[in-house]
């Protein structure tokens, strides 16, 4: 069984036993979490569309850690005028794992 679902403004495809990485969650580290926005449920042959969220369906994961992700720069230019600004920022991310799709 495969869904797809919304957490923070992004899809994301899980399945049973994956490992996804997301915007940080205020849960704790250990704590489970449940995801109900779930757009999309296939489900053997079935396919289940949401308008805009299929009703009775809910992914339940466990959260793993909590990190701080790879630096980004992002470089600010201005032709011919001399301006140039170099700044980064660590995006505070939370790992999940998968470990349920509940459907009914």
């Amino acid at each position: 069984m495969k869904a797809i679902i919304e957490v923070s403004g992004t899809q994301v495809e899980v399945e049973k036993g994956d490992t996804i990485v997301v915007n940080r969650l205020s849960a704790s580290e250990g704590d489970t979490v449940e995801f109900d926005r779930v757009v999309f449920l296939k489900d053997g042959e079935e396919n289940i569309f949401g308008t805009p969220y299929v009703d009775g369906v809910k992914v339940v994961g466990k959260v793993l850690r909590h990190f701080r992700g790879k630096k980004i720069l992002v470089f600010k230019y201005k032709r011919k005028k001399n301006y140039r600004r170099r700044r980064g920022h660590r995006q505070h991310l939370t790992e999940v794992v998968i470990e349920d799709i509940v459907r009914g």
